[in-house]
């Protein structure tokens, strides 16, 4: 399959390492903000870094959460990315793009908050294409403060303070609350598994 792999440009941050990690895999995957190429892309990764509200409105802003809802091809939250695919956050009061059903909430305070570091992941649907090859000795690289719930769509949980959806998957809406550019070869791997959806 020839894939043409979009990294949706709305304002976030860690474009460099994302394209970094897709190319270090053999794809080469574009920025862009324009709904059209989003539409036309076999491949869309939705990153995010920073607050819910700011992130929601920039995609609004430029027509992006219509084109996110819109699309049918294979689609990949990252961090805060994957917090917008959900109807709801607690950071900021702000509605999500519904992609997902659920809320996101704000981690427990103990043992410490955010949850910034490297952890393991707990399966709950290992069989899935985007966990393939990954197990409980594969370490993610984290960084948030909120999660949604450990629900049906989760394919593999992490704890903080509380279990918390860290994999998921609806259709063709997946996410990941790590970050998997910077998760070495744990996270090229389940970006590799994405891009073979």
């Amino acid at each position: 399959m020839n894939v043409r792999a979009l990294i949706v440009a709305a304002g976030g941050a860690n474009y460099g390492s994302l394209c970094e990690a897709c190319r270090r895999i053999g794809v080469d995957a574009h920025l862009s903000d324009d709904p059209a190429r989003i539409a036309d892309a076999t491949h869309v990764i939705l990153p995010g870094v920073g607050a819910a509200a700011q992130a929601m409105g920039a995609l609004r802003a430029r027509g992006l959460d219509r084109a996110l809802r819109e699309l049918r091809r294979p689609l990949l939250g990252v961090c805060l990315g994957m917090q917008l695919l959900y109807e709801h956050s607690a950071e900021g009061d702000v509605d999500g793009l519904g992609l997902l059903r659920g809320r996101v909430r704000r981690l427990p305070a103990a043992p410490r908050w955010p949850h910034m570091g490297w952890n393991t992941l707990a399966p709950r649907m290992a069989d899935h294409p985007l966990l393939r090859d990954i197990g409980r000795d594969d370490w993610f690289y984290f960084v948030h403060g909120y999660a949604a719930d450990d629900d049906g769509a989760t394919l593999a949980a992490a704890e903080h303070g509380a279990p918390f959806a860290a994999v998921v998957a609806r259709g063709h809406v997946h996410g990941t609350q790590f970050h998997p550019e910077k998760s070495a070869a744990a996270g090229r791997r389940l970006l590799a598994n994405f891009f073979a959806l």
